[in-house]
Parts: structure tokens; C-alpha cells; sequence
């Protein structure tokens, strides 16, 4: 191998990266009784069409193609990720506690079962064109856990997804500011 030949290498270093969120603590995860029905209901939260792993596979694709050209944007894109992986997390618990299955498969009322795919996500190659998928899926996030809290007669179950509701809103706060600056 030749001395001089060129290395391409990616120099955003990732490092020191965490998870940006509302600075507040979450509730403890915990459930009043099993509920398939609302295990039911949060399995499209952790892996439906708009869902965790939906948010976290489309933020990491988006960092990956940023990475390079716009370090700064992939690293708070990053962060954003890492919160939405926690929200997965968080969930999982919470359908194991209600009795349900944690898998990939988004249990619907109507009896059908979908399986998560990444034809959920909205990708492009434009940073801007990224940053405004991104908004859009929390807006959509947040009105179906909205729409949840109101089928959700569990106090506790609520309270996590009103924890993960403060965090979507703060990622719209940030995303918007990206996006001016993406302009």
C-alpha cells in the first residue's frame, strides 16, 4: 500500500453526544392492571407507521447522509435519536407490563397485525427537505399519543406518554431552529 494514497474519512466525531430532551425526570414505568387492548394500543406507538422506531430509523438514516457535509446538524439530529430510543425503551416496558407482546408488529383494532418497515419513512437527500419529514412525523407522534391518553383509562401509562409528548414538542422547537438555519 502506497504511503500517499488518499483515505477518504468521515471527521464528525460523535463523542460526548446525548440524548436531547426536556430536562425532566420521566415517571416510573408502571401499569395499574394488564390491558391487551392498551398494550395494543402503544405497540403502534413503539413500531406502527408513525412510531419510536419509525422516528429513530429515520433520524439515524438522516444523520448517516448528513455526517459528512453538516457535522453540527447530524450530531443534534443524533441527539434526537438517542431520546427517541429511550421513548422505545419506555414503551417496550410498558407493553410487556399490560401483558403484551414487544415485537415489531403494530397490533391493530380491526384484528390486523402490520409489521414495521422502513416504507414508513419519509427519506431525501436535501437537509432541509429531511428537517421538514422530521417535523412532521413528531406533529404526528404527538396527536396519536394524544389520541391515545384519551383511550387510555390508566394514570400511569398516561403520565409516560405526557413525559414523551414534552420531549416531541421540545424536538419540534429544535428542528425548527435547524431549519432556519438550513435556509
Amino acid at each position: 500500500m502506497e504511503a500517499n494514497q488518499n483515505i477518504l474519512v468521515n471527521s464528525c466525531s460523535f463523542a460526548g453526544v446525548k440524548p436531547i430532551m426536556a430536562d425532566l425526570p420521566y415517571p416510573e414505568i408502571q401499569v395499574r392492571a394488564k390491558n391487551q387492548t392498551y398494550a395494543n394500543l402503544l405497540s403502534a406507538d413503539y413500531c406502527g407507521a408513525t412510531s419510536e422506531m419509525s422516528a429513530i430509523t429515520q433520524y439515524i438514516n438522516n444523520e448517516n447522509r448528513l455526517s459528512c457535509e453538516k457535522c453540527p446538524l447530524a450530531k443534534t439530529i443524533l441527539g434526537i435519536a438517542m431520546a427517541e430510543m429511550m421513548h422505545l425503551q419506555k414503551l417496550g416496558e410498558m407493553i410487556f407490563l399490560l401483558g403484551g407482546t414487544v415485537d415489531f408488529v403494530a397490533k391493530q383494532q380491526n384484528g390486523r397485525n402490520v409489521m414495521w418497515t422502513p416504507g414508513f419513512l419519509s427519506l431525501s437527500e436535501n437537509a432541509r427537505k429531511m428537517i421538514l419529514a422530521d417535523i412532521e412525523a413528531e406533529k404526528a407522534a404527538i396527536s396519536q399519543y394524544r389520541m391515545h391518553i384519551k383511550v387510555i383509562r390508566d394514570d400511569c401509562v398516561n403520565r409516560v406518554l405526557e413525559r414523551i409528548i414534552m420531549d416531541e414538542e421540545y424536538h419540534i422547537m429544535i428542528l425548527q431552529v435547524l431549519l432556519r438555519e438550513c435556509a
